[in-house]
């Protein structure tokens, strides 16, 4: 199959999501073999979410709270 080209009134009603500030420029596709692609790390990802969306499954345990405090990086 070959794919459709998009006129440039296509590309103009594009319009790009609204996204945090840390994200800015993340771009995520799905190719022809179903592999997830991205312009960013994936460390970086999981370090936003981490700092940024609670977890919904680990809201339940008693150290909940003691886990969502920032722990000091090692030098």
């Amino acid at each position: 199959m070959t794919k459709k080209r998009k006129t440039k009134k296509e590309e103009e009603k594009e319009v790009k999501p609204k996204v945090h500030k840390e994200l800015e420029g993340f771009e995520i596709s799905i190719n022809q073999f179903g592999e997830i692609r991205s312009n960013m790390n994936i460390e970086k990802i999981n370090e936003f979410l981490n700092e940024n969306v609670d977890d919904k499954k680990l809201a339940e345990r008693e150290d909940y709270e003691d886990m969502k405090k920032p722990k000091k990086k090692k030098k």
